[in-house]
């Protein structure tokens, strides 16, 4: 699918660069089927000699070399990134943003009628190659267009097809849940120091628990409540500490989290 494509990154942070390793560690592509646009001497010449990819100052030169373009830069920059590459979009290339915010409609109103958009929602683990995207698919996109995203996005973690109504519900779950979950191994943390244990082991155990607890879920293929249940023994240890997060309303606070950011993804799309 990939092969023979050129990939273009406009934009070379974190995201970007994290998508450039799962890339390349995957087998996907080879380097010399990636370009980068940075703005940023230093950063150009840091992933360059990182990855061996080439990289340029402008987004236009990514524009006219790339049939697979990646939208990577800030929300505030999308409006010049479009304007840079606009002149060498056509209808034979994928366009695949990953701005918080920024919809198909504002990209669509920037490129040449017949654009094919793809719109991901990834979240910061893909830096760790384990995130999770969303991701919906413009008006003129294809099937194939789908199919090259969701490939990027696999070798970066696991990726979801959803509406592009939906997009502010992933954001305000898989977006932002990284910062919830760091949360929660901070607070457990605090919790194993608090009943004796040394900061540095407490925080090991703590973020490993998260790390194996997910996995089952994900391996298992079993709901969380079952993997619960089986780990609950009748007037145990952890019945105590369940009835306790229980009778303190975390399952609420966890949903109006999501809820509180999703509705604040609402209100950035709409400015």
């Amino acid at each position: 699918m990939l092969h023979g494509r050129t990939i273009g990154f406009i934009g070379a942070g974190n995201m970007a660069e994290a998508m450039i390793r799962g890339l390349l560690e995957a087998r996907l592509v080879t380097a010399d089927q990636i370009i980068a646009s940075d703005i940023a001497e230093a950063k150009r010449e840091q992933i360059h000699l990182r990855y061996g990819i080439q990289t340029v100052a402008g987004g236009r030169d990514v524009g006219l070399k790339a049939s697979i373009l990646i939208l990577a830069v800030k929300p505030q920059d999308m409006e010049a990134a479009l304007h840079g590459i606009a002149a060498s979009v056509d209808q034979t290339k994928t366009v695949i943003s990953i701005a918080a915010g920024i919809t198909i409609a504002f990209i669509g109103e920037r490129l040449p009628a017949g654009a094919r958009i793809v719109r991901a929602m990834p979240n910061a683990p893909v830096m760790v190659l384990a995130g999770a995207a969303g991701i919906t698919k413009g008006e003129h996109a294809t099937a194939e267009d789908v199919q090259i995203a969701e490939a990027i996005f696999a070798a970066v973690g696991k990726a979801v097809v959803v509406e592009e109504k939906h997009l502010d519900a992933v954001t305000g779950l898989s977006a932002s849940g990284p910062a919830y979950v760091f949360l929660c191994i901070e607070a457990l943390t605090d919790a194993g120091v608090k009943v004796g244990l040394a900061r540095d082991v407490a925080g090991l155990l703590a973020a490993q628990t998260v790390l194996g607890a997910a996995k089952m879920v994900l391996e298992s293929g079993r709901h969380p409540a079952a993997l619960k249940d089986m780990v609950t023994s009748p007037g145990g240890t952890t019945i105590a500490g369940l009835y306790a997060l229980e009778r303190g309303g975390l399952r609420g606070i966890l949903m109006e989290a999501v809820e509180a950011a999703t509705i604040r993804s609402r209100e950035l799309g709409r400015r």
